[in-house]
């Protein structure tokens, strides 16, 4: 029997405003630094979402008005408020907001999965409560996304025969909340003549789980998210590893956040390895040792 209730870990949130006040948040580890907003320089033919770029210290940074990018009001004062400087997915950017209000700390099962009717083009991938004030937790990775689109390389990867056939034998299922990062993985299995099973949070990944065990499509390997509502991929990885029927899967973490803190994290709540988005190359390494790991395992 597997135990679907989270053991939760701690989070710390960003809490920021935009024109509207309603507070919004951003996971503070994907935070490098909040500065005043500095002069701009416009780019010709530049994505409408993108200010500008700001050097700091030497080095540019792509600045998103982050109020266009999410369909909200502009700001009243359009060269006032803050940057916060982000540092995700192996790139840096800056978020025009309002201000910053605070950082709250909270429980990982504190963070809700958003109300149905927000639909496919919510820019929030969770909801909380801090004192009382409903707060929208931000998905930053859409909103690259919809700015910087990931390429997409739709050459077949040629692998090597025993690369292929040990691939082709795992059966992989892969958790994530962000319909975009979700995507990009499936592409690169495609890529490789590969077809995955997929869950949009841990509860539904526990339900495939046990739906598909003792089936021909049993699954072996998981690619989990980290941050998800309710259950994030760390409470998730020791769910599994508690629950004898799934203490074998191969696990492999799957997080924009790039820190050694969360392969320490990884490790403790019992991930064979853990990866920093997006890389299609990288992946494709990961799952290769992943399935020659669970084959070896099998033997």
């Amino acid at each position: 029997m597997v135990s679907q209730k989270a053991r939760a870990d701690s989070l710390s949130l960003l809490l920021f405003t935009l024109r509207s006040g309603k507070l919004m948040a951003i996971n503070l580890l994907k935070v490098s630094e909040i500065i005043a907003c500095p002069p701009l320089t416009r780019l010709p033919e530049s994505h409408p979402h993108v200010k500008g770029v700001a050097t700091l210290r030497g080095n540019s940074l792509s600045v998103i008005d982050l109020s266009r990018a999410i369909g909200e009001r502009p700001l009243l004062d359009p060269d006032g408020g803050c940057l916060i400087v982000t540092d995700i997915s192996r790139s840096k950017q800056g978020l025009h907001v309002q201000a910053v209000s605070k950082i709250v700390h909270c429980l990982s099962t504190d963070i809700r999965p958003p109300p149905f009717a927000s639909g496919g083009k919510s820019f929030i991938t969770g909801v909380t409560q801090v004192d009382g004030t409903l707060v929208q937790v931000l998905d930053i990775e859409k909103v690259i996304h919809g700015i910087t689109p990931a390429p997409h390389d739709h050459t077949h990867i040629e692998l090597a025969p025993e690369d292929a056939a040990v691939l082709g034998a795992a059966n992989i299922l892969v958790v994530d909340d962000s319909q975009v990062a979700l995507q990009q993985s499936i592409h690169t299995l495609r890529n490789l003549g590969i077809e995955c099973h997929t869950a949009r949070s841990a509860k539904e990944a526990i339900d495939k789980l046990l739906e598909l065990q003792g089936t021909d499509q049993e699954i072996n390997v998981v690619v989990s998210d980290i941050e998800m509502s309710e259950m994030d991929g760390y409470a998730f990885t020791r769910t599994l590893r508690e629950t004898p029927d799934f203490q074998h899967l191969y696990v492999l973490l799957h997080t924009s956040l790039d820190s050694a803190m969360n392969s320490e994290k990884a490790k403790a709540a019992g991930a064979n390895a853990v990866l920093t988005k997006f890389s299609s190359p990288e992946l494709t390494d990961c799952l290769i040792h992943a399935a020659r790991t669970v084959a070896d395992f099998g033997q």
